[in-house]
């Protein structure tokens, strides 16, 4: 087992949180800290907003090309990404004395852009749902919800809740293939694909507003079946992207392997399946096009453009 390293205590004096700590979740170590403030203003990549709201520090679903590790503060930290993450615990009262009550009506908040909000941990801990609490009862705010965890489904009520108080939410799911081989590669911790589906088509049943991120679309073995699946969902808009072979930090000496399986598959060797990959999405991307057509109320967007505040 990793050591857990305690983190430093930000503010003098105030009561911990009576909240369990567990300091193991699967493979990743628990650590704990006090934050300044739980809203951060939003730039770069997610400039259109006001703010991102981030429960937690790391992730322990450990995706390898996720790009976050390269937002840890240390490099011992970014090497070791998916194997820690850090509970953010005084949340509720920094959002609380920071952001009084209505003073984040209408403000566009993205949760979360560089950590999963119902990562595992989540169900021990419960920030995310305590924060919706408040923002559910304080606030009026237009939230965008990204995860990939079917756990989202447990807080439907808190996220009806600001939708009927006059706020604005959209869940987003992300799916990246309908190859677990594939998944186990490149998202070794993370739920099964097909379990997102049928939590994001629940929140769709449900009535709220939905979004399916393909942001990275890794592989499909068959791209019509697929975009059957996601219509089926009754999501209406979907976002699209190939995998960025530069970017992200690959963990735990998955990158090899996970770049031999795509190989393999697209019967190539390495050093030619990067362009044999990024041809093979360009035909599967024409095939989720051609399902989600104008015509259909369908919308598949790309890139920054395709993340911009959908309200």
């Amino acid at each position: 087992m990793r050591e857990v390293v305690q983190a430093e205590l930000l503010f003098e004096g105030e009561s911990p949180p009576e909240l369990p700590r567990p300091t193991q979740i699967g493979q990743a170590a628990v650590e704990y800290a006090k934050t300044a403030d739980i809203l951060t203003k939003a730039t770069g990549f997610m400039d259109a907003y006001d703010y991102t709201l981030n429960p937690y520090s790391g992730c322990s679903y450990g995706c390898t090309y996720c790009y976050a590790a390269f937002f840890s503060r240390s490099p011992e930290k970014r090497d070791t990404w998916g194997y820690w993450v850090r509970v953010k615990e005084n949340a509720i009262e920094r959002l609380r004395k920071k952001h009084p009550a209505g003073s984040l009506n209408g403000k566009l908040i993205y949760m979360s852009s560089v950590t999963d909000p119902y990562q595992p941990i989540e169900r021990k801990v419960k920030i995310t749902k305590e924060l919706l609490e408040v923002l559910s009862s304080d606030h009026k705010p237009h939230l965008v919800v990204q995860t990939r965890s079917p756990d989202i489904v447990r807080d439907a009520n808190l996220y009806r809740e600001i939708v009927e108080n006059g706020g604005k939410v959209q869940i987003n799911m992300t799916v990246t293939t309908d190859d677990e081989e594939i998944r186990r590669q490149f998202e070794p911790y993370c739920p099964g694909n097909s379990r997102r589906l049928d939590a994001i088509g629940t929140m769709s049943d449900q009535g709220f507003q939905t979004c399916v991120t393909m942001t990275p679309l890794i592989w499909l073995n068959d791209a019509e079946v697929f975009a059957e699946q996601l219509v089926d969902t009754g999501v209406k808009r979907f976002i699209c992207q190939p995998f960025h072979f530069n970017r992200g930090k690959f963990v735990a000496k998955t990158r090899e392997g996970a770049f031999r399986l795509m190989a393999e598959k697209l019967a190539c060797g390495l050093p030619e399946f990067r362009g044999k990959y990024l041809k093979r999405y360009e035909e599967w991307r024409r095939t989720l096009e051609k399902h989600m057509s104008p015509d259909s109320g369908l919308t598949l967007g790309k890139g920054k453009d395709g993340f911009r505040p959908p309200f």
